[in-house]
């Protein structure tokens, strides 16, 4: 099995140090390397041809946010976000990146794990006590004139039924699975209900099924 290739971008020496020793003590993942700020970041995960970038939204020189556009730019490795509490005022530029999720500092080491695992799979993550503020931020700034409602309606029965697994985190290859079909047919079902529901980003579509109500707010 593939070990999955990790790097820690975290300014404070401490607690990165804990998330290594956390992440390395996994058979399946390898810590590559560090970063203590965004373009050191951003430098070492392409050099390094990371899986994933576990990466802390604020740190001294260039954030988080700017360090996961820029990767995102480069088509680098997917970013999971390291967030506390107060994030408003980050999670509207963090769904127009597109990050792969969002996952609370004060989280067990179990769940750092996990999210860690779901996002290399490709799936997605949503802290349930991030949730509330990203669906907040999300519907202040949807454009679409119509409602929620009546853009789900434009969703077949199937593109509904993906965007419920999509909210949930899961990956193509795992609603695929589940689904019995093959996995380019959820990409092109992707494909159509992001443009059905005028999105452009999966972590879009993610506030929108709960702010629809579609899950609950505990997504694992």
């Amino acid at each position: 099995m593939t070990a999955i290739r990790i790097l820690v971008a975290e300014d404070e020496a401490l607690y990165r140090t804990g998330l290594r020793l956390i992440l390395e003590a996994q058979p399946d993942i390898e810590v590559a390397g560090e970063a203590s700020e965004g373009a050191a970041a951003v430098e070492a995960a392409l050099a390094l041809e990371v899986d994933v970038v576990l990466m802390d939204v604020r740190m001294s020189g260039m954030d988080g946010l700017e360090a996961a556009r820029r990767l995102a730019a480069a088509q680098g490795p997917r970013v999971l976000l390291l967030t506390s509490f107060d994030l408003d005022e980050y999670v509207e530029r963090a769904l127009d990146i597109g990050v792969s999720g969002f996952v609370l500092k004060s989280a067990t080491a179990e769940e750092m794990v996990w999210a860690v695992r779901r996002v290399a799979a490709g799936g997605s993550v949503l802290d349930p006590a991030v949730a509330p503020r990203v669906i907040e931020a999300f519907s202040r700034r949807r454009l679409r004139l119509r409602s929620v409602p009546s853009a789900l309606a434009t969703l077949s029965r199937r593109e509904h039924e993906v965007l419920v697994q999509v909210a949930h985190g899961l990956s193509n290859r795992e609603i695929a699975r589940s689904l019995g079909v093959g996995e380019a047919t959820i990409r092109t079902h992707v494909g159509h209900l992001l443009t059905k529901l005028d999105l452009r980003r999966r972590g879009q579509a993610i506030a929108l099924a709960y702010e629809a109500g579609l899950v609950r707010t505990d997504p694992r």
